[in-house]
């Protein structure tokens, strides 16, 4: 019999925002016909007695007051289409750390094993191939796939052992016409003449045949060149392809060319490229001093540093959950460095920029709010913040809050 308890959790209605941003970019972006979408968090806990859970559903895997929680198995309205997303094996999974951590701290005892997944259901006129292409716009290969619907057993992760690399035999002794045949099969970002030049260094170098690795490693260098090749090419003449959002397109376009007016005046001689595309918002906010919002928003959304303005202006949405989560000491040691930097007139050596790094200034303000306040966390961390940068608070400590 599986020790794995399984739980739902779901926004109510007036709190589904992403449940409702995820239709909104379906509808406006992905052109399809979605009537209405659910979003749920699925929970696989294991390590824990049914008291213990029973603690911890109301207080750490969902909010009573704005979750609707079901216990091992989702009602699925009639007329819905479902599928679940969950993190590769090896990738971090926030989420599922900070409530295997918070359960550890409730019970005082093991740290229980945690598995999430995002659950989607679906209403629409939506066949087969709509629901494939839905879930290969929502699925990002390089860090997520599509979850099996099952209740797995156990949760301890079942790892194969990988085979041997393969070799690409014969490849240092192929003539042209074979290693074209090969360019053509694999797919290389690099040219065939790139291809031809690693053919000679292992024959001539190596003296043996390249594994597949081998050259996808070198084709993905090569393909990152090419990218940055790529974003400063110069643009001469664009045409935008008939489709269902070439209008959207076109207004896009429209809308960088007058950002450029502006930012460079109209007589720039400065070449239109992808690059100068992806700078030009940070530009002209800059230009009239007007700050981008740094939201901490738990990896949901965009996230900048960028300093377009003689200010810096922060909301805290929380850490692994958005509105829910508090802040570690570590992540609030990590935000006092930040606002440090900024506050000095510099920016953290690390900062997120898609623009230039900003002037020197002697000193500069800082604004920053917290907004996780589901669970009241707001002014107990604001007041861990302010005691980091030496900044005197009147608000009590959590543990004086009776």
């Amino acid at each position: 019999m599986s020790d794995v308890i399984r739980v739902f959790v779901e926004k109510k209605p007036g709190f589904d925002v992403e449940a409702q941003h995820t239709k909104a970019d379906l509808v406006e972006n992905l052109g399809m016909p979605v009537e209405d979408l659910k979003l749920l968090n699925r929970y696989d806990v294991s390590g824990l007695s049914r008291e213990e859970f029973e603690a911890a559903r109301g207080t750490i895997f969902s909010e009573p007051n704005v979750d609707t929680v079901y216990d091992e198995e989702y009602p699925l309205p009639e007329g819905y289409s479902v599928f679940a997303m969950e993190y590769l094996p090896g990738q971090y999974d926030q989420r599922a750390d900070s409530a295997a951590q918070c359960v550890q701290l409730l019970t005082q005892g093991e740290r229980p094993q945690v598995v999430t997944a995002r659950v989607i259901a679906i209403k629409g006129n939506l066949d087969k191939e709509k629901l494939d292409k839905i879930k290969n716009y929502l699925v990002n290969p390089v860090e997520s796939r599509l979850a099996s619907l099952d209740k797995p057993e156990s949760l301890d992760m079942q790892a194969d052992v990988p085979p041997d690399v393969a070799r690409v035999t014969g490849f240092i002794s192929w003539d042209t016409d074979e290693m074209a045949a090969y360019y053509e099969k694999m797919g290389f970002a690099m040219t065939m003449e790139d291809l031809l030049f690693c053919r000679d260094y292992f024959k001539n170098e190596e003296k043996r045949d390249p594994s597949v690795t081998e050259l996808r490693v070198i084709d993905t260098y090569w393909s990152d060149h090419c990218r940055h090749t790529t974003f400063s090419t110069r643009l001469e003449h664009i045409k935008i392809a008939e489709g269902a959002l070439s209008e959207a397109i076109e207004e896009a376009l429209q809308a960088y060319y007058d950002a450029r007016k502006e930012v460079y005046g109209e007589d720039t001689d400065r070449p239109v490229s992808l690059m100068d595309m992806a700078v030009i918002g940070m530009k002209l906010l800059r230009k009239h001093k007007v700050g981008v919002v740094v939201a901490d928003t738990a990896g949901k959304f965009p996230y900048l540093e960028d300093v377009t303005a003689d200010f810096v202006y922060l909301r805290l949405h929380g850490d692994a959950q958005l509105y829910a989560s508090g802040y570690s000491d570590h992540a609030l040691d990590r935000w006092g460095e930040r606002i440090a930097a900024w506050a000095a007139g510099g920016e953290p050596s690390d900062a997120q920029r898609v623009g230039p790094r900003a002037s020197k200034r002697a000193r500069r303000d800082v604004y920053c709010y917290f907004d996780n306040d589901m669970k009241v966390h707001a002014p107990f961390y604001a007041r861990g913040l302010m005691q980091r940068l030496d900044l005197p608070t009147d608000c009590p400590a959590r543990e004086e809050v009776v």
